[in-house]
């Protein structure tokens, strides 16, 4: 946004900034001042001045006495822009950057039309349509961290922690001794001998909903027991992630590339299912 003064001929350049345009937000770009058309070379401090000294007499400084040049004749003359100079599609030389002049307000074109008899002409496009905007695409989750946490990586130029639903922690989490957490038994849907016996413990927290998976201890079964699927919100393989509604007994579920088959449930899970079977 370009302003300039009628009576004084400086101009100030005010730049605006979107939302998330990963640019500075300075609030000026070019300060009140007056624009001269040939910039030139930039010249040295006191070069250029509005008077010049002709005689000094006496010392320097405090008591000492000079003589102005009334008629200023060592003064640099320099055309600047004026208000005539600016109309749509105008380029305009501002300290080496070329600026289009693409609109005015009402106000300026009232001005033109009083002043100089020039009706306003048609505003030059200068804004990027929807269309032509390039879509923006979230790289594929590499398995670093949570899903989550790696997306808003993608959405903002400083990173922010993802929110969580506070109000649905607040009343799912653990009171007292109703833990709100589900815990159903397990297989791995395969025909591989060696993974067919093996036994999981998927439990559901409610206060989230991120599924963690463990494998108990099996004697002598030559596999390393332990967490199996670290506690995060896992993604279906058609959008959307698992919740508790997806998990009851007889249930196929696809956690990071490994079907379960849902066998068994505990009493906890059991009771809770019957109590909240509308939900």
């Amino acid at each position: 946004t370009s302003r300039i003064s009628i009576v004084s001929k400086q101009w100030y350049q005010r730049r605006v900034r979107g939302a998330n345009s990963g640019r500075d937000a300075a609030p000026k770009f070019l300060h009140r001042s007056k624009v001269p058309k040939d910039v030139g070379a930039l010249h040295k401090p006191g070069e250029i001045t509005q008077r010049t000294v002709l005689n000094v007499f006496g010392p320097m400084g405090h008591g000492g006495r000079y003589i102005l040049d009334s008629l200023k004749t060592g003064a640099v003359q320099k055309e600047f822009y004026t208000d005539a100079d600016l109309t749509i599609g105008a380029k305009v030389n501002v300290w080496g950057r070329e600026v289009t002049i693409c609109d005015m307000d009402d106000f300026t074109a009232h001005h033109y039309v009083t002043r100089y008899g020039r009706e306003k002409s048609t505003p030059i496009h200068y804004k990027q349509t929807e269309a032509a905007k390039a879509e923006r695409e979230i790289p594929p989750y590499n398995g670093w961290g949570s899903e989550e946490d790696s997306r808003a990586n993608c959405l903002k130029l400083i990173a922010q922690a993802p929110k969580r639903d506070f109000i649905k922690f607040m009343k799912k989490d653990r009171q007292g001794l109703d833990s709100h957490v589900l815990r159903y038994f397990a297989r791995l849907d395969t025909n591989r001998p060696i993974d067919m016996d093996r036994c999981f413990i998927i439990s559901a927290f409610l206060s989230d909903d991120t599924i963690s998976v463990f494998e108990p201890e099996k004697r002598n079964s030559g596999i390393v027991h332990g967490k199996f699927i670290e506690r995060s919100k896992i993604a279906k393989e058609g959008g959307g992630y698992y919740s508790a509604e997806d998990l009851y007994v007889g249930a196929v579920v696809s956690f990071r590339s490994h079907k379960f088959v849902i066998t068994d449930a505990d009493e906890y899970a059991k009771t809770y299912a019957e109590k909240h079977k509308n939900e």
